[in-house]
């Protein structure tokens, strides 16, 4: 197993509010750029999970991986959906993301359950 998914996430969750009470400002930020890229609703919520499981890859981010696929399961994503993403990512990155793509299925396995 690469990561404890399921207890990487809330240890990040966690971790996110202490930085926001240190920094409220920038979380606030932070925050506001999720909130601009879906306000013109032009894409789901699922395209954007799906589509931020593959940056996520890509960029090589487990945080980024646990909270976006947990997201799009939320958002009911299939396997076969995230799947399909990683083919994506993996095309745009090679290597690299062929193992994270492993990393992220792990991730909605443990995550699903």
């Amino acid at each position: 197993m690469f990561s404890n998914w399921s207890e990487l996430l809330p240890t990040i969750q966690k971790a996110f509010g202490a930085l926001g009470k240190s920094n409220p400002k920038m979380v606030k930020a932070y925050m506001a750029l999720g909130e601009a890229a879906a306000e013109n609703d032009v894409l789901d919520v699922k395209t954007r999970e799906l589509i931020s499981i593959a940056v996520a890859v890509t960029t090589r981010c487990d945080g980024c991986i646990a909270a976006h696929t947990n997201a799009a399961i939320k958002a009911g994503a299939s396997r076969e959906e995230v799947a399909a993403t990683l083919a994506t990512a993996i095309s745009m990155n090679a290597g690299a993301a062929y193992i994270y793509s492993l990393r992220t299925l792990e991730a909605y396995d443990s995550l699903k359950n």
